[in-house]
């Protein structure tokens, strides 16, 4: 079975040979034209990107055109199922120029974030990180404060520092507990200090992680089992601002790390006594998390993550005597995906709990008792996904959720529902067959639903939260002016799984100058990450590195393969301890299948690119499936799952690390190489530890095998920036098209 999407009726019937004519593909003019899609494209959809401002907490909103003339802005009431200009952008330019004493052009306004205010008397935006604001309609202005940057971590992936000491003051203000001597401390106003622990030492110390009752009458405080750190390190070889290399050391656990152990104990603050719990149950740990107080301050609950991600539970932890109760045992002979689908929230202070699950194959919410432990309902069932909860009412017992899955077509497309605490009561919110997302009124009675699909402009519906009725259309995007600079859209094509049972979805993107009867090469742009789906399901004016790819005479494809997220638990668990596989199987008869639909399509000449995780599989394509894949370009792959950070490999790969790690490792099946491999690594990659890719290519020096490598001084984790794409189109179009790429300077 195969299905295909969008595509033009004449190109079905368009038949070539495998030795058709290449002319025009791989030449300077294909990479100039490559080089220019980019700026071509870009804002050339009118209409299209409704994202509402709402005025307080207010019903009214204003959103922001792009409209052949230039910007304008927008005003909405929903009660009066009226839209109109916010404010006329010639006056404000004027008044804007004469108080910035610059030339504002009216057509293009420099300005983000335009906010009115609940009177809409006056709007708040931001111009050059300073926020204004502008009175109406005198189109006064008033410069305040600049807008704070968000800080820039330099490293991604968080450890915390469990052997810290900062205090924590009680909610009264009556106390302040702090760490000394490894132990637990408490001091009051007048400055007297007693000691709350005893058992604390070098090896198993208090840390400052502490957490006051509401009442401020009982602590919760982490003991502590420390665990050697592992540390990666660098050496930057040119730094900008010194001759010298510098070097760096960095904390990143990886998968069979020690992890330090965290044992909660209680404190009571009335009697001064140490209340001791039983860290037995909890003796594997990946994490401990979410401690929440209840408010009474009878208990606290927290999240036990068992290493190896089989095991989840929430306990229930007793303040007076510090008894535990396990309150849901989540439990799986492959993995749970607490880094992807984990979701807990607490109702009337704990007495009920709304928990996300996949026990019965497909990912929805059930409900708890909070006190019992005991599951009162499932809320949501059927062959279909939860995607994400996006609002709770209590009072009404109702949520509102996204989930994809459930409606005809694709099954990726998220849409919008609502349902009651007790299962019943669903309701669609969302219509129209497209990828949805939704942006809600402050009261949440009404809400803008935006989607779209790849081949379909993006549209724009005001509807009423309680029904998903419209209450007003509010923009349609007009891509005349796209299609007029050659763009066409990618084609959505459907094929059967391994399995021969499931569909497999993905796209075609094909040159702007595409020409039936000539043969084209295949490359896959290749990224099968498990905690996710990447094939595009929205609208873009410009597919990025795959549409300039295409233009060099290629037909790019991009494939969600088995072991991917967003289907049934069995389609995830795929990947589970076998990243080697990547959804191969599926990825290349869903190829097949479109070569037997497209005969231009020549998958006789198959190429893979990707990047991290796409790095590691692109590379695997050239090793485990050389007789399909011929050619691979591979920048910062986390090439061997024990390389790589411990929380994305352990979450797939299990723990302790087994045979499998090996078995999946493109260091160890590297003398597996048939086809032609580039590697690119960037030196100061801070996700994927460098010294993956390096040992691949010692691997491959030992096996003897020819390949291409690229190390990028001062880079992080990407593909190579400019630099490493234009390596990546050479290296494609030589052992592809099987031509010498332009020179560089031409």
């Amino acid at each position: 079975m195969k299905k295909s999407y969008g595509i033009p009726i004449f190109l079905i019937a368009a038949l070539v040979a495998l030795n058709s004519n290449l002319a025009g593909q791989g030449t300077p003019d294909d990479y100039k034209r490559a080089n220019s899609l980019q700026e071509k494209f870009t804002g050339k959809v009118y209409y299209g990107n409704v994202r509402p401002q709402w005025a307080g907490e207010s019903y009214f909103f204003t959103y922001e055109n792009i409209t052949p003339d230039g910007k304008e802005y927008i005003i909405v009431d929903p009660v009066k199922k009226k839209k109109e200009k916010a404010f006329d952008t010639g006056k404000f330019a004027t008044a804007l120029s004469k108080k910035t004493e610059k030339d504002i052009d009216p057509a293009s306004l420099p300005i983000t974030s335009v906010t009115f205010n609940e009177d809409l008397k006056s709007f708040k935006f931001v111009l050059d990180r300073v926020e204004w604001t502008c009175w109406l309609p005198s189109y006064r202005l008033e410069s305040g404060e600049k807008v704070r940057e968000r800080p820039q971590r330099d490293w991604p992936w968080e450890t915390r520092d469990e052997s810290s000491n900062d205090p924590s003051v009680s909610p009264d203000g009556k106390y302040t507990a702090f760490i000394k001597n490894y132990n637990l401390y408490v001091k009051d106003k007048e400055g007297k200090e007693t000691r709350m622990s005893y058992d604390g030492g070098i090896g198993f110390y208090y840390s400052s992680y502490i957490h006051w009752s509401p009442d401020s009458k009982k602590i919760m405080a982490y003991k502590v089992q420390p665990a050697e750190k592992h540390f990666i390190n660098y050496i930057e070889s040119s730094p900008p601002d010194q001759g010298q290399p510098k070097y760096y050391s960095y904390e990143y656990p990886k998968p069979g790390d020690a992890l330090p152990q965290f044992f909660p104990q209680l404190f009571d603050i009335e009697t001064m006594t140490h209340i001791r719990v039983d860290g037995s149950i909890y003796t594997e740990q990946y994490s401990l998390g979410r401690f929440d107080w209840r408010d009474d301050s009878n208990g606290i609950t927290f999240e036990y993550n068992r290493r190896g991600h089989q095991a989840y539970q929430v306990i229930y932890l007793d303040a007076f005597t510090g008894d535990q109760q396990v309150l849901i045992d989540e439990r799986s002979e492959t993995f749970i995906d607490y880094s992807g689908k984990r979701y807990r929230y607490d109702l009337d202070d704990g007495q009920e709990i709304i928990w996300a699950s996949e026990r019965d194959g497909w990912n929805h919410l059930y409900l708890y008792d909070g006190i019992s432990g005991e599951m009162k309902n499932q809320i949501t069932r059927g062959e279909w996904v939860v995607r994400d909860v996006e609002s709770v009412d209590t009072l009404n017992r109702q949520i509102i959720f996204t989930a994809s899955g459930r409606e005809e077509g694709d099954p990726y497309f998220i849409h919008y529902y609502s349902i009651n605490f007790d299962g019943t009561g669903l309701r669609k919110l969302t219509e129209g067959e497209g990828n949805h997302q939704a942006f809600f009124s402050p009261d949440r009675k009404y809400f803008v639903d935006t989607w779209s699909t790849v081949d379909t402009p993006p549209v724009a519906i005001l509807r009423r939260t309680a029904t998903g009725s419209v209450v007003m259309d509010l923009e349609k995007a007009d891509i005349s002016a796209l299609i007029a600079e050659g763009w066409s859209a990618p084609e959505v094509f459907v094929a059967r799984g391994r399995d021969g049972v499931t569909d497999i979805w993905g796209i075609i993107i094909r040159p702007t100058n595409f020409d039936p009867s000539k043969s084209y090469p295949v490359i896959e742009d290749i990224y099968a990450g498990p905690h996710s789906s990447f094939v595009p399901k929205s609208f873009r004016e410009y597919m990025g590195g795959m549409q300039a790819l295409a233009e060099l005479g290629f037909i790019i494809v991009k494939i969600d393969g088995m072991g991917t997220s967003n289907r049934s638990k069995s389609f995830h668990d795929v990947c589970f301890k076998n990243l080697k596989d990547a959804g191969f199987p599926d990825r290349i008869l869903w190829m097949k299948d479109a070569a037997s639909e497209y005969p231009y399509m020549d998958i006789t000449r198959v190429g893979v690119y990707g990047t991290s995780a796409g790095g590691q599989s692109s590379t695997g394509a050239v090793l485990f499936y050389p007789e399909f894949y011929k050619v691979a370009v591979s920048a910062c792959g986390c090439h061997d799952n024990r390389m790589d950070k411990i929380w994305w490999n352990e979450q797939w790969m299990g723990w302790p690390v087994g045979p499998e790690y090996g078995e999946s490792s493109n260091v160890d099946n590297a003398y597996r190489l048939k086809g032609k491999l580039l590697l690119i690594n960037g030196e100061m990659d801070n996700n994927v530890d460098p010294r993956s890719t390096e040992q691949v290519v010692n691997a491959l020096i030992k096996a003897n095998k020819d390949f291409d490598y690229l190390f990028v001084p001062g880079m992080k984790h990407s593909s190579g920036g400019e630099y490493g794409e234009h390596k990546r189109r050479d290296f494609f179009v030589k052992n592809l098209l099987g031509i010498d790429p332009p020179a560089w300077d031409n």
